[in-house]
């Protein structure tokens, strides 16, 4: 299993994702999950994977080797729509190709975000399903996740707002997410990293994501304060009025 999110703001674009993969308590690994392609100065383009490991590294391996023929490839698509379209084909293809004639029980699927901006249009984000189709984040829902979401997902909701949350809170945010769901399920675990892309601002040459592990003083100071903060407020809070009535 494994945990991404990805955010699209007025301020720009989040993106984070864990290293770990397992296929069973005794057979535990990491693999990075993110992936940069980009033009400088014209398309600033990440996407993130979860699901079948195998499947997810066909895709990116098909991705990038596309990148040096004749047709349609990542760096030469006109819009995000278009990258997102793409790479649900590319999705498709391989999970078709590779669960044809298997009768094994394996699930060969994959979700997978992209986002990023090309020039001439704003940031975008898309969620695209293993069928091959995909959503797109609004204003109303500016953020996904995929692999092992219910934990990180109430903190989520009930700080990131789109037009008003600058991408230092989403990224504080996105970390307490992160630190809930690794509290939370042993199939998710550090290292975690993250890459932040502000709105309209092509960089001359993308930064490699922040790797953020377990002897970080940063995400360790927000361990210990989230922790230690929920306990005050549960603390605070009144007892039930009714039980020795």
């Amino acid at each position: 299993m494994t945990y991404c999110v990805a955010m699209r703001l007025r301020a720009g674009l989040l993106f984070a994702s864990d290293t770990r993969t397992n296929a069973g308590i005794d057979h535990i690994a990491s693999f990075r999950k993110m992936y940069q392609f980009q033009i400088p100065h014209q398309r600033e383009i990440v996407v993130l994977t979860a699901g079948n490991l195998a499947t997810t590294q066909s895709v990116m391996s098909v991705l990038n080797q596309r990148l040096h023929t004749d047709g349609e490839h990542l760096l030469n698509v006109p819009s995000l729509y278009d990258a997102a379209a793409l790479l649900g084909r590319t999705l498709k293809e391989i999970i078709a190709r590779d669960s044809h004639d298997y009768n094994g029980g394996v699930d060969f699927g994959a979700n997978m975000l992209i986002g990023g901006q090309i020039l001439g249009e704003g940031p975008r984000l898309f969620h695209v399903y293993p069928q091959g189709n995909f959503i797109e984040a609004t204003e109303d829902t500016p953020y996904f996740q995929i692999g092992e979401s219910k934990y990180g997902k109430p903190i989520i909701d009930r700080v990131i707002r789109y037009e008003t949350t600058p991408l230092d809170e989403a990224a504080k945010c996105t970390l307490v997410s992160f630190d809930s769901t690794i509290q939370s399920n042993l199939s998710v675990g550090l290292p975690i990293d993250m890459l932040m892309l502000r709105a309209n601002q092509f960089e001359m040459a993308m930064k490699p994501p922040h790797r953020i592990g377990r002897d970080d003083p940063y995400f360790q100071a927000l361990r210990a304060g989230w922790s230690a903060g929920l306990r005050k407020v549960f603390d605070d809070l009144p007892n039930e009025p009714w039980f020795d009535e």
